[in-house]
């Protein structure tokens, strides 16, 4: 974005998407606030930073965002350690497919929790920071998944569109207040958590594509981040459908 130093601080940072995206930034000289709950994941991407020849660094903020304070207090620390935040990229969250046969209320309350409001806990904690200072940039990371409903995804998309929905509510009044928001909406990423789907991934990006692609969204200041072309070109598609052709489509989907 600039040479001049700048700080991030970037939830679920232990695997995936979110590991791939502290190091993308670290090496180009941000300082990177990585959060995730499993510490030693956090201690390995830090010394892998440390041992190379990146410009940036990586500092461990253990955090699970489900805990309201939690977030509160990692913010305070992040910004007594490393000074102001410049960007805060929400990424941390879950999957579970869940059929309509299997419905279970404990699971939609799982990700509920951890999606929606794990990522609600992080905004709490960081707009009245950045609506006072008039400044700073928060990234949300949600999903293509959250364009329309899709088989096995009740939950998970669920809370994804609610993100969505979230973050374009609120996108012109943070404009106003000189705070920048953005949307993040992957496809099929390989990750931890992908490795368990047992369907067809149409168009399978690598974690680092992934942080590539959102890196250089962030850069040119995009309001959505969407990727990989074809298969967002596709999500897209099914959302402009009438019902009649949409469930048309998504039934075809069912696996037996």
């Amino acid at each position: 974005m600039s040479h001049t130093p700048k700080t991030v601080w970037i939830t679920g940072a232990g695997k995936g998407i979110g590991r791939a995206l502290a190091l993308k930034m670290a090496a180009d000289g941000w300082t990177v606030a990585a959060s995730a709950r499993t510490t030693d994941d956090l201690e390995t991407l830090a010394q892998e930073v440390a041992s190379s020849n990146s410009m940036g660094a990586i500092h461990a903020y253990p955090l699970d965002i489900i805990d309201i304070e939690g977030n509160q207090n990692v913010l305070a620390q992040i910004e007594q350690d490393l000074g102001p935040l410049n960007l805060a990229v929400l990424n941390a969250g879950t999957h579970q497919p869940m059929s309509a046969s299997e419905f279970s209320v404990d699971t939609v309350r799982h990700l509920v929790e951890t999606n929606l409001m794990g990522t609600v806990n992080g905004l709490g904690a960081l707009l009245p920071v950045f609506r006072a200072r008039q400044s700073g940039r928060i990234a949300v990371v949600s999903s293509v998944a959250g364009y329309r409903g899709l088989p096995t995804s009740a939950a998970y998309g669920a809370t994804k569109a609610a993100l969505i929905n979230m973050v374009e509510a609120m996108k012109p009044e943070l404009d106003r207040e000189g705070v920048s928001i953005s949307l993040i909406n992957p496809g099929f990423v390989e990750t931890p958590l992908t490795e368990k789907n047992e369907f067809p991934m149409p168009f399978l990006v690598t974690a680092e594509d992934a942080a590539t692609t959102i890196y250089r969204g962030l850069e040119a200041h995009k309001f959505e981040i969407v990727f990989p072309r074809r298969f967002a070109f596709l999500m897209k598609v099914l959302r402009l459908l009438p019902n009649r052709l949409l469930f048309s489509v998504t039934s075809r989907m069912i696996t037996t």
